[in-house]
């Protein structure tokens, strides 16, 4: 009676950790299609701003979230086929691909809250040099797009203040064609308006567009980093679980 009692509670348990491990691979599918979405929102929705930074540490942490959801994607069906199956191999090799991500997203957020700590000093040091030397200038249409984006999406003129114009490159070699300020500059943009700097024409924010850019990529890296940690720490769970499981099966007789 007691030895099919205690065969009873192994199946028991056996099945909880199943339907577990099944509510862990959903859990999991919806990790995976946050960090895909971060990692495209950080590319997509500003990556003009890219060819401003000095550094590519930025870029690098979102194309390895994106590359972490997608081997979610894979992953979380190898886990419900290992469920499915109780094949000690295929939670196996489950436990590997869950272990490979794990890591991916722990490096993922680790160079976000890194690059975080010195973003303020890395964009002091370039953007002003990059947006003044670059400008308007024979193969620099990237970072001139990105330049005049910046200044309109964050209304903002100079990477400290309008008057940093006066030294680039644009307006001192004469390129500007009268203009004192990029026409970006310019509340209503109309042809050659960057020949007023009056503060009814153009911004004259407090701060430039360095304090403007730099609060943008902070939060931006906060969100790569709370997601890629945050759905790390939730894999260790699946971990576990898949631990579990794969004892159980292994314990059971065939």
């Amino acid at each position: 009676m007691s030895a099919v009692y205690k065969e009873d509670q192994e199946d028991w348990l056996t099945v909880c950790l199943k339907y577990m491990l099944f509510v862990f691979n959903f859990l999991f599918w919806m990790g995976g299609a946050a960090v895909l979405g971060v990692g495209v929102w950080t590319l997509v929705e500003k990556s003009d701003y890219l060819s401003l930074l000095a550094s590519s540490t930025f870029a690098v942490s979102a194309y390895i979230l994106i590359l972490a959801g997608s081997l979610v994607v894979v992953t979380g069906f190898l886990g419900c086929c290992a469920v499915i199956r109780e094949q000690r191999s295929c939670l196996s090799t489950y436990f590997f691909f869950l272990l490979l991500i794990f890591l991916i997203e722990l490096v993922a957020g680790v160079l976000a809250y890194v690059y975080y700590q010195r973003l303020s000093e890395e964009l002091k040091q370039h953007l002003n040099h990059t947006m003044t030397e670059n400008y308007a200038q024979p193969g620099k249409q990237a970072i001139t797009l990105a330049v005049d984006r910046l200044q309109q999406d964050f209304k903002c003129c100079g990477s400290n203040n309008y008057n940093d114009w006066t030294q680039s490159v644009y307006v001192s070699l004469g390129q500007a064609d009268g203009r004192v300020v990029p026409d970006s500059c310019c509340k209503t943009i109309t042809p050659h308006c960057g020949r007023r700097d009056h503060p009814s024409n153009i911004y004259k924010v407090e701060g430039g567009c360095i304090t403007k850019l730099e609060q943008f990529l902070a939060d931006h890296l906060l969100v790569i980093g709370a997601v890629g940690i945050g759905v790390a720490c939730l894999q260790i769970c699946g971990m576990v679980f898949t631990c579990c499981l794969y004892r159980r099966i292994k314990m059971e007789p065939y």
